[in-house]
């Protein structure tokens, strides 16, 4: 099994993964099996993952069996079905029987699938698979006035608690041309030793993407720190103050924004000593890897983890919750802004949702769907959740955004609730305006809202890097959820931040949106937070069932570790 264990690591695109997929692979040190292998298996099952997913859906696999991740599935069904020599695995291995005992409903579900897509044969899929990459389309990537592919630039946060930007173009960047244009970046060498320092975000400068850092002592010793811009904005657009109170980290592994709050504040003449930073991750295994990234970036006396903790469990009356004044939430989500940069082809990954395909008619009762939602440690230390690309199909991507965008909305008014926060920033690395716009709009019209006061923080009154991002919310989107031309849908999608994959900007598909408390707002005016007087109040929402969410219902949680092998051998940056 260590084949699949090893080569889960490599199966989805990530936020800051750098070369191709070869030089990963053949460049790793810590693989148990052959390069070569690990190679064939992830290039191979990525290219089949549309369809894959799909069998493992239809066939309710992951949900007969619990031992099994996304990943694993994925790579261990396309060995079950469609390799030759079959699963490389000992005959009485748990995982292998997991998977060989449902081969008759698997082989069903393909051949299902081979019929409806309108192939004849297996051998007709396959060369069909083999001169497609069915895991984007064309139509998908926004283009730039020349339709020009453009190069993802390698960002680097300079990591402000223990260096300065000064320090490192000195040291570490001492022989790189600065550039003025990221222009310059996108269109150079892959290899190139030039430098742009961001307009945006303080601290955070773009190579050339194929720079290699990981040898430097700058990156060993954590003085700088691997992170997509995009990926900066949540902690930046938060803006926290040490007067609003302590912070909290509602989805926190594996830390890279967590880290970039503590430097924020210190900037800022945090007190020392006294934690002022609370760190949440239900998954022990991955709250190890978050106090790793803490203590490579040198915040142990500013930030205390909560390894185990679930967020939607804290009390916000009880200590130390109540006296948090801002937090950052970053829930899971679909994952369709990250670009995969390199020969892997765009990955779908089954589904680990109750309901991924037709309902189990044997239920009597129709109860809420729950979400058992895998996270996947990249190599900078970012976590990407069930991937959703944008080309998977309608009725699949809409059922899993449903479930995903109540979780995400449910997560927000939880964090609506706690007495004395001030501020909340909201993101997702998602496209899809039903994790974004849609959530945004959903908590503002909420009772939460509503009884403590809460809107959403107007581009006017964002932190001038932000204030200054040209590409806001989608105004049709806002429009269509609120009512059509007011503005109020104006103002709201002019307070969202969008980023878009693939365009001269350099940075994933991102969103961000910040929330500002006003207490003596709301309640008492008869209106809903973030809305003009004049907008109507019979807006409609229909994210998710979270208005049905059972309080006595025990919630899965956002964390649970998609592969574990991977994790527990990888260093956390």
């Amino acid at each position: 099994m260590a084949l699949y264990y090893d080569a889960a690591r490599f199966l989805a695109p990530s936020e800051e993964q750098s070369g191709s997929l070869k030089s990963r692979v053949f460049g790793s040190k810590e693989l148990r099996a052959s390069p070569k292998q690990v190679y064939a298996i992830v290039a191979e099952a990525s290219k089949w993952s549309p369809i894959l997913a799909e069998v493992i859906d239809q066939s309710r696999l992951l949900q007969n069996e619990r031992k099994l991740t996304p990943s694993l599935a994925l790579l261990l069904v396309h060995d079950l079905l469609l390799s030759k020599s079959g699963i490389a695995a000992p005959a009485t291995h748990p995982l292998r029987l997991a998977v060989t005992r449902h081969k008759a409903r698997l082989s069903a579900e393909l051949t299902k699938i081979r019929i409806k897509r309108g192939f004849g044969s297996i051998d007709g899929l396959r060369i069909h698979i083999a001169k497609v990459d069915v895991g984007e389309t064309e139509s998908d990537i926004p283009r730039t006035a020349s339709s020009k592919q453009l190069q993802h630039p390698r960002w680097v946060r300079i990591n402000t608690l223990k260096s300065t930007l000064e320090d490192q173009l000195q040291t570490t960047f001492a022989g790189f041309e600065m550039v003025d244009s990221l222009e310059r970046i996108l269109d150079g060498e892959p290899a190139g030793k030039i430098l742009h320092v961001d307009k945006h975000v303080p601290d955070l400068i773009a190579l050339a993407p194929g720079t290699d850092l990981s040898k430097t002592a700058a990156y060993r010793r954590g003085l700088i720190i691997l992170q997509d811009k995009a990926s900066c904005f949540p902690a930046y657009l938060l803006d926290a103050k040490p007067q609003d109170g302590t912070c909290l980290d509602a989805c926190a592994a594996p830390g890279n924004k967590t880290t970039h709050i503590a430097a924020i504040l210190k900037s800022q003449h945090q007190s020392r000593g006294k934690p002022r930073i609370w760190a949440c991750e239900r998954d022990k295994l991955r709250a190890g890897i978050l106090t790793g990234m803490i203590d490579l970036a040198g915040c142990q006396d500013i930030i205390t983890v909560k390894a185990g903790q679930d967020f939607l469990l804290l009390d916000p009356e009880q200590k130390p919750w109540n006296e948090v004044g801002s937090l950052l939430l970053d829930p899971s989500c679909s994952g369709s802004g990250i670009i995969g940069r390199n020969d892997i082809h765009a990955v779908t990954l089954p589904s680990t949702m109750e309901n991924s395909h037709v309902p189990d008619k044997s239920r009597k009762r129709k109860r809420h769907v729950k979400t058992d939602t895998k996270f996947i440690a990249d190599e900078a230390g970012e976590e990407k959740q069930e991937l959703i690309q944008p080309g998977d199909g309608g009725d699949r991507l809409q059922e899993r955004l449903k479930a995903l965008s109540a979780f995400q909305l449910r997560l927000l008014l939880h964090a609506f609730r706690f007495p004395n926060a001030r501020r909340i920033s909201y993101s997702t690395c998602s496209i899809h305006a039903e994790e974004n716009e849609h959530v945004v709009i959903a908590a503002l019209r909420s009772s939460e809202a509503k009884q403590y006061g809460w809107h959403v923080l107007g581009r006017n009154e964002q932190i001038h890097g932000m204030k200054a991002w040209p590409f806001r919310g989608d105004i049709q989107v806002c429009q269509g959820r609120i009512v059509d031309g007011s503005p109020g849908a104006a103002q709201i999608a002019e307070a969202c931040i969008r980023c878009r994959p693939r365009t001269e900007e350099g940075t994933q598909g991102f969103f961000v949106a910040a929330f500002v408390r006003n207490a003596q707002e709301a309640t008492t005016h008869g209106l809903e937070p973030g809305f003009d007087q004049d907008v109507p109040q019979n807006i409609e929402s229909s994210i998710g069932d979270f208005n049905h969410v059972e309080d006595d219902e025990e919630w899965n949680g956002l964390s649970d570790s998609d592969d574990q092998p991977a994790l527990t051998k990888r260093s956390q940056q």
